[in-house]
């Protein structure tokens, strides 16, 4: 597989670890299943998230958001034609992220099977690289308590996106271990997020209400935000209440959102801390036989330009 060359804002020292770091990981090269007895690494997740993000010099999270109808029809005679799937833009685009995000809605159409795919993707992904079960999960405390022990136990992922409707003992659960993060619905990239979430509350917008509750709770350092790309104008006053959050931001592929702007001010201080999500427009690059390839070829090209922009405004 053609390799794609490696840039980023890091300067020369950070690519000459970033090469090395590659080398155990080049592209193209089959990833083993890794089994459910490895445990979770000891360090808190901002540490990961920060980790890998100098590493791989990347904000690209990759929305593995499979629609069984839309995989190229030539891996219909494998044994499973999702798993198979993943597999491959796992492997063609591993050195390009930071992140996975596993949309589980797509799985849980799937019935039974569904889930043992989630399992086996989970299996795929170098446990360096965060994951996110993007569930947007919320009930009241002993309900909440069965989802995460579900995402963080049983599934093992890093963090998990939560939604606050019904109050801080409804995403309590996913706060307990320093290691796990649950991402916040703040500001969503649908167009049905002006319904709600920009109502007036005290003089203030929902959206801001629901960001300040957030930073308060996070004695832990294990909550970030949910933030559309859509809504450019409204990031920045949004990372000013969260100023150490890590942002998760969808919405920059098929929806159209402002990259630049998710990147200046999805970003803390230093650049850092913006997981910037990207599914079909990866995915779906091609549906024939290269459909690998040109799924590496788009995540370069968006985590090029992510570098260029952290360049131009982070130095």
């Amino acid at each position: 597989m053609e390799e794609l060359p490696i840039t980023g804002y890091l300067g020369e020292a950070a690519r000459n670890e970033q090469k090395a770091t590659l080398k155990s990981l080049a592209p193209g090269k089959r990833l083993q299943s890794r089994p459910w007895t490895t445990q979770p690494t000891p360090m808190t997740f901002l540490k990961k998230l920060q980790n890998i993000q100098r590493a791989h010099q990347s904000l690209l999270c990759i929305g593995l958001d499979v629609d069984p109808d839309r995989i190229p029809s030539h891996l219909a005679s494998s044994g499973n034609p999702v798993l198979e799937f993943n597999r491959q833009i796992i492997e063609a685009t591993h050195d390009l992220v930071c992140a996975y995000k596993l949309n589980l809605a797509f799985y849980e159409a799937l019935g039974e099977d569904g889930w043992r795919i989630v399992s086996e993707t989970l299996r795929l992904i170098p446990p360096q690289i965060i994951t996110i079960g993007d569930g947007k999960r919320g009930d009241i405390g002993n309900t909440s308590e069965r989802y995460a022990k579900a995402l963080f136990e049983d599934f093992a992922f890093d963090s998990a996106t939560v939604h606050p409707y019904m109050g801080y003992d409804s995403i309590e659960p996913f706060l307990r271990k320093s290691n796990r993060c649950a991402f916040v619905l703040v500001l969503t990239s649908n167009e049905g997020s002006r319904d709600f979430q920009r109502l007036t509350i005290a003089g203030k917008p929902l959206y801001e209400r629901i960001a300040q509750a957030a930073a308060k709770w996070n004695t832990r350092k294990n909550i970030g935000l949910v933030v559309g790309a859509t809504h450019p104008d409204e990031l920045e006053p949004i990372r000013r209440i969260a100023p150490d959050m890590p942002f998760l931001i969808p919405g920059v592929g098929k929806q159209g959102g402002d990259l630049d702007s998710a990147v200046r001010y999805g970003c803390n201080s230093n650049g850092e801390l913006a997981i910037i999500n990207a599914g079909r427009s990866i995915l779906f690059a091609s549906t024939g036989k290269d459909f690998a390839k040109a799924a590496r070829k788009e995540a370069s090209r968006l985590q090029n330009r992510m570098a260029r922009i952290q360049q131009k405004y982070f130095g």
